[in-house]
């Protein structure tokens, strides 16, 4: 196998921790990062679940009801500021 230079950009601060994370597994990053680039060849795929985040309880409820009220005729709409400024004056 010959071996070649990678140089990536990242951040100082998420490096320093990856290599104490790396360092108490008995490994180096560059280790590591080969182990993730295999995994990564092997799986035809990134090796781990890539998400926007988990949206909780009070958020999902909150666009299941945006949903339901967008949905329902019999409330009211407004197609301006000006229209809804007005109802609620009135």
């Amino acid at each position: 196998m010959v071996a070649t230079n990678l140089t990536i950009r990242i951040d100082s601060g998420i490096k320093n921790e990856a290599e104490k994370l790396f360092d108490d597994l008995g490994m180096s990053i560059s280790t590591a990062f080969n182990i993730f680039l295999r995994q990564a060849i092997r799986m035809q795929a990134i090796p781990f679940a890539i998400s926007r985040g988990i949206t909780n309880h009070s958020t999902l409820a909150a666009m299941r009801e945006a949903e339901r009220i967008a949905d329902d005729p019999s409330v009211p709409a407004y197609s301006t500021r000006e229209s809804l400024v007005r109802s609620l004056e009135a």
